[in-house]
């Protein structure tokens, strides 16, 4: 067949086109496709219709409303698509909020363009499906994927401890979500129990009643889309609440915040970095000489232990006390 032209719409396909050494084979992106930094110099063909600067409960509003109205949040540039007439768009049929759909591609100008592209549908349920993902991906460019994904399955081999830690992965602030599908899997290997979400389901609304119930030993908060700083910004929405100084990972010091964006919500190969980054946080130890190694190692990595700044009430001080001295 003729030279592939491949359009890649959500960012992991973007970086398994990468890790398969075809990123020649790239035409366009989408404009949350992001790494490696050269795909940026390529032409982007979507933008999000809603205000992604907006705060947490003011995104998850617009999104509600659009899904009410049966509206896409995401735009496809038709024009560009047709000047550039490729013959692959990698695209997901996962989430409809997290990256530009198979149903948006369908609606786009793609069945009509001359090159007829193949739509190859990526659905990252869990790590088997991400695997089968690699695969569907090396089919689209040409490239034999096992290489590839034997190489990151054997860095992820299980971590297998007495007492494993409780945890809670928070995907989403206000309203509260706990991470699900690939992120329980993640967890169970780096040697955790995850208190909400279950492997290759999707991630589940929960309340903070239902947080502050099971009170796991690790809170780790990750939003879809936000990066370090950005859901530093945004903790407030949990650090306002009267009872947020009770729950146990914010007395012990193992409550943390990481790239919610680049890694624990892209199935792609950095799964492998984010099992590393949970490793790390499962395995912090709350005194001085561990938070310094952990606060250092952060500095250079995506994820920091959450020592949140205000002064705690008497009632707070109280349950502090008694987590101490238990």
């Amino acid at each position: 067949m003729s030279r592939r032209a491949i359009v890649s719409l959500i960012s992991s396909a973007t970086e398994i086109v990468d890790a398969l050494g075809a990123l020649d084979l790239l035409v366009e992106r989408s404009h949350e496709c992001d790494y490696p930094p050269s795909v940026r110099a390529l032409p982007s063909c979507t933008k999000p219709l809603i205000d992604v600067d907006a705060d947490s409960r003011e995104i998850d509003r617009q999104v509600k409303n659009s899904a009410r109205s049966a509206l896409s949040i995401y735009e496809i540039f038709d024009d560009v698509l047709e000047r550039l007439q490729p013959t692959h768009i990698l695209t997901q049929v996962q989430c409809d909020v997290c990256a530009v759909s198979l149903r948006d591609v369908e609606r786009s100008i793609a069945s009509r363009l001359a090159s007829a592209p193949q739509l190859v549908a990526l659905n990252p349920a869990s790590l088997a499906d991400i695997w089968d993902d690699f695969r569907r991906v090396g089919e689209a460019v040409g490239v034999n994927a096992e290489p590839v994904i034997g190489e990151l399955q054997g860095r992820m081999t299980p971590v297998r401890a007495p007492g494993p830690p409780t945890v809670a992965c928070i995907e989403w602030i206000e309203p509260l979500m706990a991470a699900g599908n690939w992120t329980p899997e993640l967890i169970d290997l780096a040697g955790g129990i995850d208190v909400f979400g279950k492997p290759g389901i999707h991630s589940p609304w929960i309340t903070w009643e239902e947080l502050l119930a099971r009170d796991p030993d690790v809170i780790i908060v990750a939003p879809c889309g936000f990066d370090l700083a950005r859901t530093r910004d945004e903790m407030h929405w949990l650090t306002e609440r009267p009872d947020f100084a009770c729950l146990k990972a914010v007395q012990t010091g193992r409550l943390f915040l990481a790239d919610g964006n680049r890694f624990f919500n892209r199935p792609g190969p950095r799964i492998v970095e984010t099992l590393g980054m949970i490793r790390q946080m499962l395995g912090c130890v709350p005194s001085a000489a561990s938070s310094s190694r952990a606060a250092k190692h952060a500095e250079s990595t995506n994820w920091n232990p959450f020592h949140p700044a205000r002064r705690m009430n008497l009632t707070e001080l109280n349950v502090h006390f008694k987590l101490l001295f238990r």
